[in-house]
């Protein structure tokens, strides 16, 4: 994967050397800051690709974090609605167990507790 990227990297370093060779038309360009008298149409059209790249990269990276945000709220749902279930089981079972006691200690109690020795 990394001689991959190395080689896509030397070919498109070789496509914009020829883009800027092959274009060599010179024009003025109008910034909305300043003027350039004179640029190649090449060099231009690097320009305009590099900040079209920059910023459809962090626009994707925006919108990819909302998703991800979106992702997460779900997950943290789910595990909201499981610990709320296991929540309302331990209850029930510390209500049952409460329950049974109280009727054991019911049932202790009613017995009575003369002291009679048995011989």
């Amino acid at each position: 994967m990394r001689y991959f990227l190395i080689v896509l990297l030397i070919v498109v370093f070789g496509y914009t050397l020829a883009l800027v060779l092959q274009n060599g038309t010179e024009l003025s360009v109008d910034l909305l800051f300043t003027q350039v008298p004179a640029m190649r149409l090449g060099l231009l059209l690097l320009l305009t690709l590099g900040l079209g790249i920059i910023v459809g990269l962090l626009l994707g990276v925006q919108i990819f974090r909302v998703f991800q945000n979106g992702w997460e709220i779900k997950r943290l749902r789910k595990d909201i609605e499981y610990l709320r279930k296991e929540q309302i089981h331990t209850a029930q079972l510390a209500a049952a167990e409460a329950a049974a006691h109280v009727r054991h200690e019911k049932t202790v109690l009613d017995i009575p507790s003369e002291n009679k020795s048995p011989l």
